[in-house]
């Protein structure tokens, strides 16, 4: 990609789209080219032109060596709200590739009644699967200093979608997680990971949570106790050698 421009560089840094697409300059980590096309853009061409067999390839090899290491029930863990993403997901994980699978939901602060039917539909297809509340006071915490500092009233429950997932997995001794799409590279943003398979905390940290996450931690004055579901300690997943992936990176995803 030649030529990138940040949007910040744009003349008078005015608000404008995506000359391809209705994507806005306003979406953080978002980059545009001299033609004013954006990076999400781009990509939908790029991965035309990609090799997935060789990435398919990564991803068997290291199934291979997972299921090596360690004689785990569960070869992975898939994070799924009942939604489309992590439903396709986990059936491909599941039927064409003859993994055991096990499931994870968050649960949100405001569940609808047609969330809770399509994950109770998915469930229903043979999938093993936990639930999990996290602590309603800190999620109301999170969500509110979310709202407040960064425009974000789920920020909280963000949080958890990734503290919930990693907990459980290094609970099971699950050593791969499986995440649906990569936000970042499909829709537009930080294309730092655009060519690695895997991603850390700090990826996390630095991207979804914009940096903040320990600060805004810190200033909650939250016990151990009440930030145990929302708890993104490094250490804690590493020790555990943890690894978290997008199926996104393995075939061209279609939202």
């Amino acid at each position: 990609m030649e030529d990138i421009l940040q949007n910040k560089d744009f003349k008078n840094d005015k608000i404008f789209w995506c000359s391809s697409c209705i994507n806005m300059s306003t979406r953080p980590r978002i980059t545009f080219n001299s033609n004013g096309i954006c990076n999400a853009c781009e990509w939908t061409e790029e991965k035309k032109k990609l090799d997935w067999n060789k990435r398919l390839e990564i991803f068997k090899k290291e199934i291979l060596k997972q299921k090596k290491k360690s004689n785990n029930y569960y070869d992975c863990l898939v994070p799924c709200s009942g939604g489309k993403d992590g439903t396709y997901v986990a059936y491909k994980l599941k039927e064409e590739y003859g993994l055991n699978v096990l499931t994870v939901t968050a649960r949100p602060p405001l569940e609808t009644e047609i969330g809770k039917k399509n994950l109770d539909n998915f469930i229903q297809k043979g999938f093993d699967h936990i639930h999990v509340t996290p602590n309603y006071e800190t999620m109301r915490k999170f969500n509110k200093a979310g709202l407040i500092f960064k425009g974000s009233p789920y920020y909280g429950w963000l949080i958890a979608m990734f503290a919930v997932v990693g907990k459980i997995a290094v609970q099971n001794n699950i050593k791969l997680v499986f995440y649906g799409e990569d936000g970042e590279i499909e829709y537009g943003g930080s294309t730092k990971n655009k060519n690695q398979p895997f991603f850390d905390i700090d990826y996390i940290i630095n991207n979804y949570f914009e940096g903040d996450y320990n600060e805004i931690s810190k200033n909650l004055s939250l016990n151990k106790s009440q930030m145990y579901w929302f708890n993104l300690d490094k250490k804690d997943f590493l020790s555990n050698e943890l690894k978290f992936t997008h199926w996104s990176f393995f075939e061209p995803w279609d939202s």
